[in-house]
């Protein structure tokens, strides 16, 4: 610790104790003229010196009988006073500040240079230093040490985090799909049956028939039909016609079968019963048929099956994949995704003006995270709204059947409508057949199958 000779004030280092005195203005105390005792700011100590006393002049004669002490050093200098001072002290008495030409002194930082206008800020600035200093001096490694190893740790936490979750989502899609060794299909099939049987909904002998079905299905390889209900789009297009007031326009795709998941795909299977419907519309339409025919009944092993087809329609018909990858509305709500379908059913004006137009567009594939259905059709209010009507695997064949006796009030289209406030997932993804492949275009295709390429909307 060393202490300012002028002040006493207490300084860290003699580095500190040298660049202190050269600025008399950071000192705490007013030094008094060394010859007459004339009290005078640091910064006119040097201007008095020159103009009061500019020889050697007689001793103070304020303190007579009494030698002048020097007031830096308390030496004892008598008559040689000022030459003592000019001569040891001498750099205490230089001006702190520098004049800017119009009244104003600046103040320049004796540490980093910073220029203040005002003393005061000098010193507080000069104080930080000296306490960055002081703390600097042991404690700047450690603390970029720890900050380095507290990162480091944070890094470490956050993947380990990231790692886990991705392996608690392929577990689930594995378990999902029938990859993880407590079985597919036919285990699930088996596990739900019994179930059934537990609970008293499913009798012993019907459990043995069916289980006895299931079996001779994946030996064939033919579906069951159990899953399946036809002629829905039909008796729409006969409701429409005769009821529901409050449609201004309907349009509908073209034939299109239901299918809903069985005990042996329930909780997973929506893609793949999704897939089935569209599919089940392609085959109707001779502009498809030829290249699938057949593809339908194949389908009892679900997920070999569905990544077969999938990859076959890709390769051979002109599809769209369509990103509406967030919100386009309020709420959360996505009305662009309404108007894409929109223009998409109408874009060839089939039907005309007619209030019902049973167009030739295959349904469209929509899904979501956690769950796929097949959009069949959409409704214009007289309001101008608009309402998808889509088929769900997650309705039973009990469900759809009672649409093909629909009632005047139209209490079954519940199963089938979504407004726009009801969809308001964060991301919603539509495929959409538009057409076949030329042979050209189809060996591009195939070349470039291992890349799928989607618009994004908006």
């Amino acid at each position: 610790m060393v202490l300012c000779d002028v002040c006493g004030r207490a300084l860290p280092s003699e580095a500190a104790a040298g660049r202190h005195p050269r600025r008399p203005s950071l000192c705490r105390r007013q030094p008094r003229c060394p010859l007459c005792a004339a009290a005078v700011g640091c910064d006119e100590l040097r201007r008095h010196m020159e103009t009061a006393h500019p020889e050697p002049g007689p001793p103070d004669s304020r303190r007579p009988g009494a030698p002048p002490e020097c007031p830096f050093c308390g030496e004892a200098a008598g008559q040689e006073l000022e030459e003592h001072v000019r001569a040891r002290h001498g750099h205490l008495l230089g001006a702190p500040g520098t004049d800017t030409g119009n009244g104003e002194q600046l103040y320049e930082c004796p540490m980093c240079s910073l220029t203040c206008t005002n003393i005061q800020i000098l010193e507080e600035h000069v104080d930080l230093h000296l306490e960055e200093h002081n703390f600097s001096e042991g404690g700047d490694i450690r603390d970029l040490e720890l900050a380095q190893q507290l990162q480091t740790e944070e890094d470490e936490r956050q993947r380990s985090e990231e790692e886990k979750r991705e392996r608690e989502e392929f577990k689930k899609l594995q378990r999902q799909y029938g990859l993880d060794n407590s079985g597919g299909f036919k285990q699930q099939f088996l596990k739900n049956m019994e179930k059934e049987v537990d609970r008293g909904r499913m009798q012993p002998f019907e459990y043995h028939k069916r289980k006895a079905d299931m079996m001779e299905s994946l030996a064939s390889g033919i579906d069951d039909g159990r899953t399946k209900t036809s002629g829905v789009i039909e008796a729409l297009c006969k409701y429409y016609q005769s009821e529901s007031k409050d449609v201004r326009r309907v349009w509908l795709s073209a034939g299109v079968d239901h299918f809903h998941s069985s005990l042996g795909d329930r909780g997973w299977g929506c893609g793949y019963r999704n897939f089935q419907m569209l599919l089940s519309s392609l085959l109707q339409n001779s502009f498809y048929n030829d290249c699938l025919r057949a593809s339908l009944t194949r389908s009892m092993i679900p997920i070999k099956w569905w990544l077969y087809h999938w990859n076959l329609l890709w390769k051979s018909q002109r599809c769209q994949i369509i990103d509406f990858h967030k919100p386009t509305g309020p709420m959360g709500t996505h009305p662009r995704l309404f108007e894409w379908i929109l223009r998409y059913y109408s874009a060839d004006n089939e039907g005309g003006d007619a209030k019902v137009m049973c167009t030739s567009k295959p349904p469209i594939y929509l899904q979501h995270q956690g769950h796929s259905r097949t959009v069949v059709g959409l409704e214009e209010k007289k309001n101008k709204s608009l309402c998808l009507l889509l088929f769900d695997p997650g309705c039973s064949s009990q469900q759809m059947q009672k649409l093909l006796e629909q009632k005047s009030d139209g209490t079954g289209l519940r199963l089938l409508r979504k407004f726009v406030g009801s969809l308001k997932e964060k991301q919603y993804q539509i495929v959409a057949v538009d057409g076949v492949l030329s042979l050209e275009e189809k060996a591009a295709r195939c070349r470039a199958s291992q890349v799928l390429t989607s618009e994004r909307i908006p």
